[in-house]
Formats: structure tokens, sequence, C-alpha cells
């Protein structure tokens, strides 16, 4: 009966390690969703398209083709704060969002849906909720009324594309300062009482009515293509700063009303009027308007205009403006902002004196046709802080067509047809700190033609062909970008630095120094950016653009369609922590160029983003030193093939792992990859699920990765193998004790059992162990066991740290059974070091110590350390059981002392710190 008793507790036990094992992983995935933090990467959307995030949010989870609600939410973070839903769900439940408290942006587009009245209990965060429909039509969406009655932070509420026929009576939160309804079946401005009595307050309120009503900050009432005319008399009693009518075919607009109280902003955009709009003489505290892509052609001057006295901003842009509109322009004495872009003013620039208003700050002329500035064209604007001339005609430009701007901070002029900048033509804007040159047919440039700023700090260059750039350079510079189809070209003084720039940005297809021998020092840049069609990279190059190290660079961009280069390294950026590598041919087939030797001098790389780089291989080696890694991004690799080595890494993989449109090799040996990406929440795989593989570079049969590895593969052939070993091996050691007359197994169960339990419960053990480390070697390797590895381990304290070590030849008993010996010796001991050799994997009694060693990993985690040492290379497919360890072992658990991969005094160091601290975690 007993015997009947052990084998169930160890068919019990059996079955527990199984299920513990089968639950073991290290990454996670869910099906047509990502999981990003725009802390990490702002613009993975680059990259992978997902819904737009908030100012200040980040942690965003973005699914589609969603079906069932609840299953989809089931593995999204609990902590994630925007959250993004596109599919077909037919009802929405009660409490379906309440897991998600920190979320505070919702975005749903889930076609026509159910929404219970308790369907968004529990979002006491919320401050955005969005339900959206891109299509044509519309769709129709009922909400009872007190649905919105939990959402006591939603600041901003929008309906885009959705028919609110049916639903009346909504309740508001009085948080509510945003609401948007786009593109829907609104036909009069009266129906938002029906839908939102609480909105308006009625004209014939008493003092005795109780106010409901939020106060609006903006009312946005767009694309609403059946809202013909509005009235805003429909509005009265609404207490309303910002009203937005873009893109509605207004036939009438009347502004006659003075109900809408305090409203500031109303913006006209693509409404096809021709005229400005009357009677907007009740409108005496609007400072915004915008008018922008309209008919209006002219301003006439015989007309009533309507008075818009504290117009700070007026915008016309895309209109059929010919002529400026004096008088009216003449009206506005506070206007600050004018936007008169994409008119037709030129070609020459005719500004007459107070014709604006004096606290002018902002005037946006590009796009116009203009030809020529006229000499004092600005000179009665002296508040003018902005000037927008881009995508004119402009050739040159002198002193005298920008005098009188001394205060003017940004001065833009882009894409015009400038060839030469006339000496002392920026003389006059001592206050200058942002100027923009690009596209421009500018060949030559140098600091003295940009003389006359005191604090410029931003500067953007640009040729159509080539660019030769001359000293002295801007001491206050911060940013500069430089772009030229053909060439750039620095003309370098010996040693002269860019002391302050932080931001580079070079775009062309050759860059030149002049004279070979000069370099630039770059000594405070921070962000880099290396973009061309063909631009030719290499590392003697790079090394010569950038002599010294660049001890302050985070993020590194080089993107570039090039078929001729060889290497690249990148040396002196201890502190980088972005890499973005795109259409760069280092990897060819014919290269000696490896990732690992591109990516060994940047250990502290958080971010790294590949794109387009025919890599053809990942291994362990790509990215054993990137310790701090934390996102890891592939675009558009093909026939790429994932190296079995790489499961190493697995327990150090990036907190977020994205593979987009890549393909891979057909092979087996990536048969864990489905396993890894689909269980325990480490790492968040994204794209696997949609790869696919090729079996040749002929083969465009676009086969499912998951389907190939399922269909081809053997299903867990190495974890059935290791599980069978185990238990064989299990059942080796406990047999004979079946046979012992006094039950002594019973007492060494008790003991297994007690360990747990203590282990689970929390406890620590103490006092247990006689040994710090027992050492696993072959008889051939004894020699240098001895009298290379021993004497260190036991040297004395203060030289060392005084180890007690289990030899099998030296500790133990002469007569004892060696297989007890070994249990007990590795059971009393806090850490197994194995020293492995192809001597070592011949011999059996080692095999059967890492077998026991492995034994004690599995079955006592927490309480046993196993490390490896390599003393030569191995062939891979002897490894099996190495392997299957990887599962268990962290990367510090690994030494190789193979062909001098590591020196003998650090070997000895990180040994020894390891093993302090496995002792630290068994105590």
């Amino acid at each position: 009966m007993e015997r009947h008793q052990f084998c169930s507790v160890l068919l019990i036990l059996i079955l527990l390690t199984l299920v513990s094992l089968n639950l073991t992983g290290w990454a996670w995935t869910i099906p047509d969703c990502i999981i990003a933090d725009s802390l990490l990467f702002p613009n993975l959307s680059y990259y992978i398209p997902f819904c737009t995030l908030a100012p200040g949010l980040h942690l965003l989870a973005s699914c589609s083709n969603v079906k069932n609600i609840n299953h989809t939410l089931e593995r999204v973070p609990r902590n994630t704060e925007v959250l993004c839903l596109q599919g077909m769900v037919p009802t929405l439940p009660a409490n379906a969002f309440d897991r998600f408290h920190s979320l505070q942006l919702l975005r749903l587009q889930l076609g026509t849906t159910n929404i219970s009245s308790r369907t968004f209990q529990g979002l006491d965060q919320l401050q955005y909720l969005f339900f959206e429909h891109h299509a044509p039509c519309c769709l129709s969406l009922f909400l009872p009324p007190n649905c919105l009655e939990f959402l006591r932070s939603l600041r901003h509420l929008s309906f885009q594309g959705y028919c609110l026929t049916y639903s009346q009576s909504i309740y508001l939160p009085t948080s509510l300062r945003h609401l948007t309804i786009r593109n829907s079946c609104l036909t009069k401005l009266q129906e938002l009482q029906r839908l939102f009595p609480d909105l308006l307050l009625s004209a014939s309120s008493t003092p005795n009515t109780k106010p409901r009503a939020p106060f609006l900050e903006m009312l946005d009432l767009s694309y609403n293509l059946q809202l013909k005319q509005a009235c805003v008399r429909d509005l009265n009693g609404l207490i309303l700063h910002s009203l937005i009518l873009d893109g509605t075919p207004l036939r009438a607009l009347d502004l006659t009303s003075s109900g809408i109280l305090h409203l500031h902003f109303l913006s006209l955009v693509g409404t096809g009027l021709e005229k400005l709009p009357a009677n907007g003489t009740g409108y005496s505290e609007l400072r915004t308007l915008d008018l922008g892509k309209n008919q209006i052609q002219d301003i006439l001057e015989n007309e009533d205009l309507p008075g818009y006295k504290a117009l700070e901003f007026l915008s016309l842009h895309d209109n059929h403006l010919q002529s400026l509109p004096i008088r009216f322009l003449h009206s506005l004495p506070q206007l600050q902002k004018l936007n008169l872009s994409m008119n037709k003013l030129g070609p020459i620039l005719e500004l007459p004196e107070g014709l604006f208003s004096t606290n002018l700050k902002v005037l946006d002329l590009s796009h116009n046709q203009l030809c020529d500035v006229p000499h004092g064209a600005f000179s009665f604007l002296s508040q003018l802080q902005e000037l927008w001339l881009s995508g004119n005609n402009i050739t040159s430009l002198s002193n005298e067509s920008l005098q009188g701007l001394r205060w003017l901070r940004t001065l833009d002029l882009s894409w015009n047809q400038i060839k030469v900048l006339k000496p002392g033509w920026l003389s006059h804007l001592p206050a200058l700190t942002t100027l923009n040159l690009l596209g421009t047919y500018l060949e030559h440039i140098s600091g003295t033609q940009l003389q006359g700023p005191k604090m410029l700090r931003h500067l953007k260059l640009g040729s159509v062909s080539m660019l030769d750039i001359y000293p002295p350079w801007l001491p206050m510079l911060l940013s500069l970008e430089i772009q030229a189809e053909t060439c750039i070209q620095f003309i370098v003084r010996s040693g002269e630095p860019f002391l302050f720039l932080e931001s580079l940005t070079l775009e062309t297809s050759y860059l030149l120094l002049k004279p070979d021998t000069t370099t630039i020092h770059f000594p405070s840049l921070r962000r880099l950016i290396l973009r061309g069609y063909s631009f030719i990279f290499s590392t003697s190059q790079l090394q010569r653009f950038f002599s010294q190290q660049l001890p302050l660079l985070e993020h590194l961009f080089i993107w570039s369609e090039n078929s001729n280069a060889v290497d690249l390294r990148l040396f002196g950026m201890p502190r980088l922590r972005v890499l973005e590598l795109g259409y760069l041919n280092f990897f060819y087939e014919s290269s000696t160029m490896k990732l690992e030797t591109l990516l060994k001098d940047v250990p502290q790389l958080q971010v790294l983003a590949l794109s387009h780089l025919n890599l053809r291989n990942l291994s362990v080696s790509s990215f054993k030193g990137l310790q701090d890694l934390k996102l890891l991004l592939l675009n558009s690799e093909r026939a790429l093939e994932i190296n079995s080595n790489l499961q190493e890494l697995i327990p150090q993989m990036p907190q977020y792992v994205y593979f987009s449109d890549v393909t891979f090799t057909c092979q087996c040996e990536t048969s864990w990859l489905e396993s890894w990406a689909t269980r325990a929440p480490n790492t968040f795989v994204y794209g696997l699920d949609k790869s696919i593989c090729m079996a040749n570079a002929s083969d465009y049969s676009k086969t499912l990765l998951f389907s190939f590895l399922a269909t081809n593969c053997p299903h867990g052939t190495e974890f059935w193998g290791f599980l069978t070993s185990f238990t064989l091996l299990l059942l080796l050691i406990i047999l004979p004790l079946i046979s012992c007359h006094k039950w002594s197994w019973l007492r060494r169960l008790w003991t297994i059992f007690h360990t747990c339990w203590w282990k689970l419960g929390g406890h620590r053990l103490r006092g247990q162990f006689n040994y710090d480390v027992f050492i696993s070697y072959c008889e051939e390797d004894q020699a240098w066991v001895l009298e290379e590895l021993v004497p260190v381990l036991e040297k004395a304290p203060p030289e060392g740290d005084g180890l007690k070590l289990c030899l099998p030849a030296r500790d133990f008993g002469i007569g004892n059974d060696r297989m007890e010996s070994m249990i007990a010796s590795m059971g009393k001991s806090r850490a197994t070091l194995c020293v492995l050799t192809s001597q070592a994997l011949a011999s059996p009694w080692c095999n059967l110590e890492l077998r026991l060693a492995t034994y004690h990993l599995v079955a006592r985690p927490g309480t046993t350390r196993l490390l490896l040492l390599f003393l030569e290379p191995l062939n891979r497919q002897k490894l099996h059981s190495y392997h299957r360890l990887s599962r268990w072992l962290q990367k510090e658990d690994y030494f190789d002392l193979s062909q001098g991969n590591m020196e003998w005094n650090t070997f000895c160091d990180q040994l020894k710190r390891r093993l302090r601290k496995a002792g630290q975690e068994k105590d």
C-alpha cells in the first residue's frame, strides 16, 4: 500500500512539473493589437500605424478587427492610458472597461453597436471619448440618457460619422469642455437641444431655474453636409468660447444674435463662402476668425463691414484675393496674427502704411506669387515677430527689404528662387532666432552672410543642386538642417567647432570636407540625422567628419538607399539611446559587416529600429551586449533567418519587439518563436502572427510562419525529450531507495516537499548548505581545475573570498557510493559549477552530474544555482540539454574561456561576483 501511495505522490509531482513547465513563457502578444509606449519611441507610428495620442499620454493599446470585446481586452495591460478599438461589435456590455482605471482616452470604431447605461462605469479618469465611423454614409448610434454620468472627468466628447437620430435627453458631465459632432445627420441647430437639453440655457430662464448647463469651450459641427443654414440664434443661451463649422456647405450664416455668450473663436474653413459673414456686430468679443479655403475674391470697400473690434487672429488663406482689403484690415485695431497665404497678391508686394494694426506680430504671405519685396515694405510693422514668405518667386533680398523689423524672431524664405544673399541683408534683424532657407538656389553660403542677428539659434539651409558652407560658424546655433540634392561641402578652418549645436540634419548624396585633413567638432550634439538617396557612408568618412567623440549624442538616424557602403562603426557615442538605420546595404551577402560589430560600441542603447537592411540572420551575438535595450523594431526585411541560439537571450529580451512587414525563412529551428511570442508578459511581441515565411528565394506562396511550424515541425520534441529524461533519472534515483528497509526515501521526499513549501510560503532557507560550490569536471580537465581554478576560489581573504568547494576527487569519502555522495553534495551546495569540454560531454559521470544539476534547478527553483564554464568551443548538436537550460539560466550564468573570449582576471572577478550573488539569493 505504501508503494502505491508513493507512486501516486510521484505521479502528482511529475504532473505538477509538466504544468509548471508548460506555463513557462517569456513573451506575449494580442492578435491584431499594438501595445506601445511613446516615451520610448515617439515616432513609432512612422513604421507601425496606430491611433493618435493626446498630449501627456504615452501607454497605448490599439486593436483592429475586434469582434469579441471581452476576449480582446483580457490581455490588454490594465495601466493602459489610451485604448483604440476598431471592428464590428454588436454590443458593449455593462462594465466593459471597469478594469482600466488609468484609461484617459477611449476611441471606438465599432460600427453599429448597442451601448448600455453602465457600459462606461468605472472610467473615473477618462478625459477623451471618441465615437468614430470613417465611411461616406452615417451609422445610427443610440445612447441611453444616463450612459455618460459615470464619466466625471470627461472633457472631450466626439461623434464622427454617427447619427444620433434616436437618441435624446443625453446627460452631459459638468466637466465637459469640447463637444464634437462631425459628419452626422444634423440638419438644424435646434436638434442640439433635443439631444442635449442641459447644454442650452433657455432664453426665458427665470432666476429660479436651476442651471445645469456645462460651460463649453468648443462646439465642433464640421462636415455636416445637411446643415445648409446656420442661425446662431438657435444657440441662444449657450455659454461657448469656440464654434467650428468647417466643411459645412453653408448657404446662409446669420451672426446677428448675441445669445452665444463669450464667443472668442469662429472657424468657417471650406464652407463655400464668397464674402465675409455679415451682421457680426453682436460678437464684439470675437478674437479668432478662420475663413480659409473659401471663395472670397474681394472684400468690397463700399459695403458696410462687420465690426470685429477685438479680433486678434484672422485667416484668409487659400481664397482668391488679388488685392489687400485695405479698409477692412484698417478696421481691426487689435489684430496680432494675419494669414493671407495661398492667394494671388503678387508679383510685387505693396503694403500701404497704416494698413495693419501696430500690434501685428505674425504675418503669413506664403504662396502668393510674389517676385519682389520693395525697400521698406515692412518698415511700419515694428512689432512683427514672425514673417512667412515661403513658396514665392523671390530672387533676392537686401537689408532695405527687411528694414524696421527689429523684433522679428522667425523668418521663412524657403522654396523661393533665391540665388544670392546680399551682404548685410540681415543687419536690421538683431532679434532673429529662426531662419529657413530650404529649397533655394543658393550654391555658396558663409557665416558672414548671416551676420546681424545676435541670437540665431535655428537655421535651415537648402539648395536644389549643391551647397558649399563657409565659416565662420554662428556661435549660438542650436539646430542646423542642410539639404542639397547633389552635394554638401564644408570648407573648414582647422579645429573650429560647433560648440552649442544640439541637432544636426544632413540630407544629400555626398558629404565632403575641404581640405581633406580637417575635421569638425560637435561636443554638444544630441541628435544626428543623416539622410540621402545614395548617401555614401563608411567608417573612414564618418571618422573624418566626426573625428572627435560625440559624448552627448542620444539619437542617431541614418537612412539612405546605398549600394556601395562597406562598413560602419558607432564610435565615441557612449550615451546613444536611440538608433534608427534604414536602406543601408551593409549586410549584403558578400559583406563581412555583422550586426554585432555595429552594435558592440553602444551598450546603453534603449531603442533600435532597423528597416530595409537585408540582415539575413539574427543570432545571440547580435544583441548580447545590449542589456538596456527596451524596444526592438524590424521593418521590411526579407528572408530573415532566426538563429536558434537566440533563445539564450529570452530572459533579457526587450520590453517591446515589433516585426513589421518581415518575411522569414521556413525552417523548424524557429519553432520556439510561436511559444515565446504568445505567453508570459515579459515582452510584448507584435507582427509575428501575421508574418510569412519563404522556403526559397522563388517561393511566393505567402505561407504564414506559424502555419508552417504547426504543419511541418514536430511539436515540443525537445521539451518531451527533456521531460522523459528527467522522469527516468528521477525514477533511477528513487527506485533504489524504495528497497531500503528504513524507508529513508520518505525522509528525502519530505525534505523536498518541505523545501518547496517554505519557498512558496515566502520563507528563506538558512544554514542548509555545507559548501559554496560543487565543481563538476572530467578526469582530463582535472589538472586545470586543481591548478588554475581551485586556488583562485579558495584563496583566503583579503586577497580572495575563501569559498568552500566540493571536489569529487577530494571530498567524497573513501568507500562511499559515488552517486549517493554526488546527490548529497549537490544538495548541500549553494551553486554547481560545470566545467564543459568535449571530453566532459563524452564522460558518463559528467553527463550524470549535469543532469542532476538540471534536476535541482527545476525541482528546487530559487534554492540552487547552476553555472556553466566553457573551456573550448563545442558542437551545437551536442548541447541539447544546454539549450533547454536557457529557459532557467540567466545571461550571467555563462562563462566562455574558449579561444581567449574572456581575460582570466575578468573571468575570475565575474565568477566570484556571481557566486556571491547566488549565496545572497539563497540566504
